[in-house]
């Protein structure tokens, strides 16, 4: 199964920045995949239960090949603790993938996005 996104203005009311969620990942679980390309800045956060999983953000050009995006130092996005992160490449989807975990592993990505 999917985890689907969330997708609102935050609550003060600024219509350029949107808030992106995928909460609940479970091990070895795929998020659905947002289109990209009405946003210019991106910032994303996991949080939660990792139970011995990673996540990994991914980006695709033609939304079947996902590869693994990199932050401003060209550090790849892959998580094993709960951080905040700026995201580098500008690319036309965007998804979290959950590799590993137990049953404890309950993990909430959220994006920053601001709308071009």
């Amino acid at each position: 199964m999917t985890v689907e996104y969330v997708q609102n203005s935050p609550a003060f009311g600024m219509r350029t920045v949107q808030q992106v969620t995928w909460a609940n990942m479970p091990l070895d679980e795929v998020g659905l995949a947002l289109p990209m390309a009405q946003y210019s800045d991106r910032s994303v956060q996991v949080t939660g239960t990792f139970g011995g999983a990673t996540v990994t953000i991914e980006g695709s050009n033609d939304g079947i090949n996902y590869f693994t995006l990199v932050d401003p130092h060209g550090n790849n996005l892959s998580f094993v603790t709960s951080r905040l992160e700026a995201i580098l490449e500008m690319v036309l989807w965007i998804r979290p993938k959950v590799t590993g975990g137990d049953g404890t592993t309950d993990l909430t990505v959220i994006m920053g996005v601001k709308v071009v």
